[in-house]
């Protein structure tokens, strides 16, 4: 088992991860990771929620909520550089021994579906690209709608789809648990390779939209557009949603604490340095594509949940079918190489989480010759395969809302609980206008969370997943005689110094 520190590197029986990702290599896993296939999906899905080119502002306003927030793993990160990052946050935060074990275990459950939900997003991302070049694989089989009256929540809402596309996002997931199923140090090289495939893709884009920039078609607002009504507030709440799913990856480097070469430093490095230089490309990307193509065809486009691939067309419209070919390919690229960031980073958590003894000892087993928690790697592969069946549209509002209510309103507040009751812990890196980047991003959240139309919908997908976490951690307590049943609780002062 795993000691109360996160600085802590096991007991001298458990096995050892490897220091091997330097910061080059730390910030090209946070940039494939932000900017997967999300940018090239999602602008439609974006453009759409606030009715015209005003969508911008979703995007600025995402970047400002990825400083604020990534200021707080900066902090954290950098203090307890383990494997698992949100884990031992919560953990440490609200107290080992009492109700940061609580915390940090439905950390872990929620993770058990928001993880799986991200991988999935970037294999649907690439599916979807993949029919520009084989339209047939847009092609339903099969679409059913689930719904179950739950008390007090309302009615629970689920819709899964079978398509050609479906098929290739299964493939892609199964791909990536096979490049990722080596060591560490091998797959640095890797990850180098896919973020200047991810870069080059961006370039180009961004240089052929200014080259062929028109400003009357990016700057064509419709009446109204920035009239502070309360559809324009609906509006960029949904808009920013999905942004912040597109800027999300900026921590990845925090759940490979434990693989990070001086990690007090590296890790608020690649964080903010991944959060800076992504926002300056997405901007540039975005503003871009106005130029070129009609926002009203991003809209039905998203209306349709077809043709969302608007990169591709973007080229066709600049320099033919050969572009458009060249740059699908190019961002199917950039889609795998998100799929493969997220599961490396998530792989890590509940094998932390289980070497700590508050999650499922079998996800604590490190690989006999490879050195990588393997189980951890085939149980998310597992269910990101599952995820697959839904739309983008749902998986990217689903994940987005259970982190937000299960992880990041926690851990930013937790920040601020921390630097009170623990003010003596060393802090390699300090928050930049401590408290206020803290403050903004837990108001930047909520607002996320409840400016949305129909924003019930993913509350209650959250409120099942507390509700099934809080069962299932106090029927385990129980059993084992652990807080609150049959352990004895700690002290203040244990507590300070565990």
């Amino acid at each position: 088992m795993r000691g109360d520190s996160p600085h802590t590197e096991g007991s001298p029986n458990s096995p050892q991860l490897i220091r091997g990702v330097g910061l080059g290599s730390a910030t090209a896993l946070n940039m494939i990771d932000m900017i997967g296939v999300g940018p090239f999906i999602t602008i439609p899905l974006v453009v759409s929620a606030m009715g015209g080119p005003q969508a911008m502002l979703g995007w600025v306003c995402g970047a400002l909520l990825a400083i604020c927030d990534g200021l707080v793993w900066a902090e954290l990160g950098a203090a307890m550089p383990g494997s698992g990052g949100s884990y031992w946050y919560l953990r440490e935060t609200y107290g080992p021994k009492r109700l940061g074990k609580l915390v940090s275990f439905l950390f872990i459950w929620q993770l058990s579906f928001s993880a799986p939900l991200s991988v999935a997003s970037g294999a649907i991302g690439f599916s979807g690209y993949a029919s520009y070049l084989l339209p047939g694989l847009e092609q339903q089989y099969a679409a059913r709608n689930w719904s179950l009256q739950l008390p007090l929540l309302g009615t629970l809402q689920v819709r899964w789809i079978a398509a050609g596309t479906t098929f290739i996002a299964i493939g892609i997931v199964l791909i990536a648990v096979l490049l990722l199923y080596r060591r560490i140090t091998q797959i640095g090289w890797i990850s180098k390779f896919l973020w200047a495939g991810v870069l080059g893709t961006i370039g180009w884009i961004i240089f052929a939209g200014l080259t062929h920039f028109d400003p009357h078609r990016a700057f064509s607002f419709p009446p109204g557009a920035f009239s502070l009504s309360h559809n324009f507030w609906l509006g960029l709440g949904s808009a920013m949603l999905i942004s912040t799913y597109d800027y999300w990856g900026y921590y990845n480097v925090c759940f490979l604490g434990d693989e990070i070469k001086d990690p007090g430093k590296n890790i608020p490095r690649a964080l903010l340095l991944s959060i800076v230089m992504v926002a300056g490309l997405y901007l540039l990307m975005n503003i871009s594509i106005l130029g070129v193509v009609d926002w009203h065809e991003m809209v039905r486009a998203q209306d349709s949940n077809n043709k969302l691939y608007v990169v591709s067309i973007f080229m066709e419209r600049i320099y033919g079918n050969w572009a458009a070919n060249l740059v699908t390919v190019l961002v199917m690229w950039t889609a795998f190489a998100s799929v493969f960031s997220l599961m490396l980073g998530y792989s890590r958590v509940p094998y932390a989480a289980a070497l700590d003894g508050n999650y499922f000892k079998v996800f604590a087993r490190v690989h006999p010759v490879y050195r990588f928690p393997h189980v951890s790697l085939l149980a998310l592969g597992g269910a990101g395969l599952l995820f697959c069946f839904f739309s983008l549209a749902d998986v990217i509002s689903a994940l987005v809302v259970i982190r937000i209510l299960l992880q990041f309103i926690l851990q930013a507040v937790g920040l601020i609980v921390l630097r009170i009751r623990r003010p003596e812990m060393p802090r390699p890196f300090r928050m930049w206008l401590y408290p206020v980047p803290a403050i903004l991003a837990v108001g930047g959240f909520l607002y996320i969370l409840v400016m949305r139309h129909n924003f019930l919908k993913e509350v209650r997908y959250a409120s099942v997943i507390l509700i099934a976490g809080l069962i299932l951690y106090v029927l385990r307590a129980w059993h084992n005689r652990e807080w609150p049943f049959g352990a004895a609780l700690a002290s203040p002062a244990e507590i300070k110094a565990s």
